[in-house]
């Protein structure tokens, strides 16, 4: 989901490539969890191949480059057929047009590509997601005829009242589209006919005269769809099918003469592709005010007075960019008035063309954002600020007027590096009146340090003077070092880094004068803005891979040579935030980068699933234990975890040897004492301390099946608390003494 919005807030060439990226990453990712779910040991489904032949990576960047080169995408539309045909109280607005095409034709690229590259055909047709293969193809090869009964546009859409719990109706969800072609709602009812469980169809078809007859004998939120000869309608439930039905035959257009019809119609002038747009305004007035005490801060804000969220990707001043604007119904002021109006950004001078990741933001005066700060924090907490006025009469300075009072608008930051050992950063802040104010903001900070207790010493470099600050701590001293730069305090991880900030600001050779920098940059506003973001999405995906496979360094950084950058840029006007975005294409290693963020993130997510059940699971059978020995008193605690499962022989009945406390799964006849019984990566055992025939204590201990399903084990005894311990998985069990050594879950 995160590369597939990324891939709708970049220029046309790259959202050419997103889609046809999206199309290879649905195919591995689709086989992928397929394939988990099919296995009953947890782990990253194609993380072994990646291991095994780190070529593959570059075969995926060849891949890349057919796709981006040979996919189209459909054109930009003028307007809209579909957009007068919404509720009159549309309130949520999203158009897309038609890709069935385009990812049929990345379907077949990959398939003919299949043919030629033997790397390639051998993991899709030996690797982990082979057995998957042939079955995703086909699901895309559905969606592809799907699209050829559907028009160029889709739209989804919410109306009604989406907030109110006093609203009889509430919210109507309308995914609509026109019918190109006969035979849909055969299509569609052979797909429900298709689905794993025959008796819950995950969706109902109707036609017009099926609809007239068709009675509440399914659930509510049940998807159903209407076909009609003109449009195919879908919602979640019969009642709104019908209401919705007979909404399309008034042919009512009041949505466009409507205020936020009007607004969304202006968005199709000039061409657009995707377009999202929320009426915030008619959202937040329905929204329960509740006490004085909220409604006052949300005034305060300046969000109360929030009028439209409107985004789009179209063509501006000959460049494919997606924009997006948040609206206001009068002058923005609050919390929305601390983003200042678009000007120049001279922090940008100090930071490096090779950075990983920058950001600018220009602020009004910060003094005041100070007080806005004050004055909406007491409003809920009258001594909220009451620590910072003891601190200040300590130290007989003010926050307000000794450090941002001395304060511009202007703040940069930088990371060069997110190496754990040693990261590298800078940030840069505007100083106001630079001829005077570094000594006196100099002074603040001295007072500052040595309330801390930190020393700060000094160098000097060519006519400037570095302070370098020491923290002591734990591991490895914090090193931090600032200097006064032509009107900018530059802070830096080191000496060094602010000395580089500063050559690079004399020399001009930094990120604000280089020329990829500049092509990024939206063209209606040049070089001007209110707040900047840059990535370098390679060398982000590049760390995130070498956490992972680190011995596919080498083959990533060659399909990585020439990163491109990735800039958002925002606007402060009167009454608008805008933002906008260009980036002019993306190099072969594009699909590294989604196999880099995808991969850490698939291994976490898999982990912190495998741990929480297996948290559930200590706790299911602590309570199966409690419940076992308040019911056989004269066993105590039982044995072993099938002594609380079910009788294998299936005889209802529970008892004392067969309790039916916990399922099959975790109870069955192979988890006696001694075995460990294995559940979603983790395998369980029970062991018990027993004299005679009666069981005084237990602990039930949980590990993992292998490194790749969890990180930690758990344990808990009859206290019920349920303890781990990170690092790899147990070859034996604990003893309860051992167990109770542990540290306790939060």
């Amino acid at each position: 989901m995160g590369y597939a919005t990324g891939c709708l807030q970049r220029g046309r060439r790259y959202f050419n490539q997103c889609v046809a990226v999206t199309a290879v990453t649905v195919l591995t990712a689709s086989a992928g969890a397929a394939q988990a779910t099919a296995k009953s040991q947890a782990g990253v489904p194609g993380l072994q191949d990646l291991k095994a032949d780190p070529g593959l990576m570059i075969e995926f960047g060849e891949l890349l480059k057919k796709l981006q080169h040979d996919v189209q995408l459909p054109p930009a539309r003028g307007q809209s057929r579909l957009l007068p045909l919404q509720q009159e109280s549309t309130v949520v607005y999203t158009a897309f047009p038609n890709y069935g095409d385009a990812f049929h034709q990345a379907l077949t690229i990959f398939q003919r590509e299949l043919q030629d590259r033997p790397v390639l055909r051998a993991w899709w047709q030996h690797g982990e997601l082979a057995a998957n293969g042939p079955k995703v193809e086909d699901a895309l090869e559905k969606v592809y005829q799907l699209s050829q009964f559907l028009g160029d546009e889709i739209t989804v859409s919410v109306a009604g009242s989406t907030m109110s719990v006093a609203s009889e109706q509430g919210p109507s969800l309308m995914i609509l589209a026109e019918i190109r072609k006969s035979g849909l709602k055969d299509f569609l009812q052979q797909m429900a006919n298709q689905s794993a469980d025959k008796s819950k169809p995950p969706f109902h078809v109707f036609d017009v005269k099926e609809l007239a007859a068709a009675k509440e004998m399914f659930p509510p939120q049940q998807p159903v769809i209407l076909v009609r000869p003109d449009l195919v309608v879908g919602t979640l439930d019969l009642s709104e099918l019908r209401r919705l039905n007979a909404h399309l035959d008034a042919n009512s257009r009041e949505f466009v003469f409507s205020p936020f019809g009007q607004r969304v119609a202006q968005e199709y002038e000039g061409g657009t592709t995707v377009l999202g747009a929320i009426d915030l305004q008619k959202i937040l007035h329905e929204v329960p005010r509740g006490n004085d005490q909220n409604h006052m801060i949300l005034q305060r804000s300046g969000f109360g007075d929030v009028k439209y969220l409107v985004w789009d990707h179209k063509t501006v001043a000959g460049h494919a960019a997606s924009q997006m604007e948040l609206s206001f119904t009068g002058p923005r002021h609050g919390v929305a008035a601390w983003l200042g109006a678009p000007g120049p950004m001279g922090s940008l001078d100090f930071v490096s063309p090779k950075v990983v990741m920058a950001s600018a933001v220009l602020l009004n005066n910060p003094s005041r954002i100070y007080d806005d700060i004050r004055e909406i924090s007491t409003a809920s907490n009258p001594n909220g600020f009451a620590s910072v006025a003891q601190m200040e009469a300590a130290l007989r300075l003010s926050i307000k007027e000794d450090l941002l009072g001395r304060l511009g608008g202007e703040i940069g930051f930088e990371v060069d590096s997110l190496s754990q050992t040693a990261a590298v950063w800078k940030a840069i802040l505007q100083v106001k009146d630079p001829e005077h104010d570094p000594d006196r903001l100099q002074g603040t900070l001295s007072k500052l340090f040595a309330a801390a207790h930190v020393i700060a010493t000094q160098s000097e470099r060519d006519g400037i003077t570095y302070n370098t600050l020491r923290i002591p701590s734990a591991q490895k001293a914090l090193e931090i070092s600032y200097a006064f730069v032509d009107g900018y305090l530059v802070i830096g991880s080191s000496r060094e880094t602010v000395a580089e900030a500063v050559r690079l600001h004399r020399s001009g050779e930094s990120l604000a004068k280089s020329k990829k920098f500049l092509a990024s940059l939206p063209p209606e506003h040049g070089s001007e803005a209110s707040a900047l973001f840059y990535e370098n999405p390679a060398a982000m995906a590049a760390l995130s891979m070498s956490r992972v496979l680190p011995q596919m360094a080498e083959s990533f950084s060659q399909a990585t040579a020439e990163p491109t950058a990735a800039v958002i840029c925002a606007y402060g006007e009167e009454n608008a935030i805008r933002e906008a975005t260009l980036n002019r294409g993306v190099d072969v290693g594009g699909v590294l980068v989604v196999a880099a963020i995808a991969i850490p993130n698939l291994l976490r997510a898999r982990i912190a699933a495998n741990e929480a059940s297996a948290v559930a699971t200590i706790r299911t059978a602590n309570t199966a234990q409690v419940s076992y020995s308040m019911t056989y008193p004269q066993r105590g605690f039982a044995h072993d975890l099938a002594t609380l499962g079910p009788d294998p022989s299936g005889f209802k009945k529970s008892s004392a040897d067969h309790a039916s406390f916990i399922d099959a799964t975790l109870g069955n006849a192979s988890c006696t004492a001694g075995a460990w019984c294995t559940k979603s990566g983790f395998q369980f055992r029970i062991t018990a301390v027993c004299k005679q025939q009666r069981c005084e204590e237990f602990v039930v201990v949980g590990t993992p099946v292998g490194s790749g399903t969890g990180s930690r084990s758990f344990c808990s005894t009859s206290d019920a608390v349920v303890r781990f311990k990170a690092g790899p998985p147990l070859t034996s069990p604990v003893s309860v003494s051992e167990c109770l050594g542990w540290p306790p879950l939060q």
